[in-house]
């Protein structure tokens, strides 16, 4: 695990840590990857680096739907030992400081993972009745915004309704979280598909920037989304993912491991699936080859 020898770390999250600047605040997507709300011992190269590539990728694409938390890319001002700016290359971003909100906003286009359990269950998501007869990966009629809580460090985030965000944040603003995670989702879903990727869901992260809500934290990575191939894609099987269901899958073979920390070593064989996972949805999305 690294830290940065000339800067005040502020906070260690999952995957990303937080460094003081003078007036902005540096983040560090670290090669540690989570599932199940525990960090893995194993971390996957190079994933830092994916997820700032994708998130930059789509903070620039879906800024004129609403404002973000990035400010730089460049290091070049900052006062860095030269192993610690070798590390940073292309796995960190200089931020605005925010006010996050204490939800996280999920959007589901399609019928998968906890989404899939709890319909099979009550037939229903956040409150949201679905379709009977739908099958594990099938497009849902139309988007849903199925919010959760925002966990500490140890703790299950859980689904919730709608009006368990405007409890904790009020109509007005629950409402506006719930209208840009659609519009977000539309607009990312379509491009995806344009790129011969299915954005099946995903997960936005709020703050609130000069007094309005901006979105901060990743965008639109393997982290936080499910990718599927389209060409692959069969409604009532698994899908083929390019994203942490790699890994997912993986643990929930592991029936020693009762989903609470320490997380079980990973595999090479999985190291490497989730790694070219991760690149391939980067470098289908982007464009641009990753070296």
């Amino acid at each position: 695990m690294v830290t940065l020898k000339n800067l005040e770390l502020v906070a260690r999250g999952k995957v990303r840590d937080l460094y003081r600047l003078d007036t902005c605040l540096l983040m560090v997507a670290s090669d540690r990857i989570s599932a199940f709300d525990v960090v893995m011992p194993t971390p996957i190269p190079d994933k830092g680096r994916i997820l700032t590539r994708l998130s930059l990728f789509w903070f620039h694409l879906l800024r004129p739907v609403v404002a973000n938390h990035v400010v730089s890319t460049d290091l070049s001002g900052l006062d860095l030992a030269d192993e610690d700016r070798s590390w940073l290359d292309g796995r960190s971003m200089i931020v605005k400081e925010a006010e996050v909100l204490p939800v996280e906003c999920v959007v589901r286009g399609y019928l998968a993972g906890s989404g899939w359990k709890d319909y099979q269950a009550n037939g229903a998501i956040a409150g949201l009745r679905l379709p009977r007869g739908l099958r594990h990966g099938d497009r849902l009629p139309e988007p849903v915004f199925t919010p959760s809580t925002k966990a500490p460090a140890g703790a299950h985030d859980e689904t919730i309704t709608f009006a368990g965000v405007a409890d904790r944040l009020g109509t007005e603003c629950a409402g506006r979280l719930r209208s840009l995670s659609l519009e977000l989702y539309g607009q990312a879903h379509a491009e995806a598909g344009r790129r011969g990727i299915i954005l099946a869901d995903t997960k936005f992260e709020f703050g609130i920037i000069d007094g309005d809500i901006a979105l901060v934290d990743e965008c639109l990575t393997s982290d936080s989304s499910r990718f599927w191939p389209a060409d692959r894609w069969q409604p009532g099987t698994s899908p083929v993912s390019l994203d942490k269901q790699i890994l997912r899958a993986w643990l929930e073979t592991q029936t020693s491991w009762a989903k609470t920390p320490p997380g079980p070593d990973i595999p090479e064989e999985i190291v490497e699936r989730v790694r070219h996972g991760y690149i391939e949805a980067c470098e289908r999305l982007t464009g641009q080859p990753f070296s």
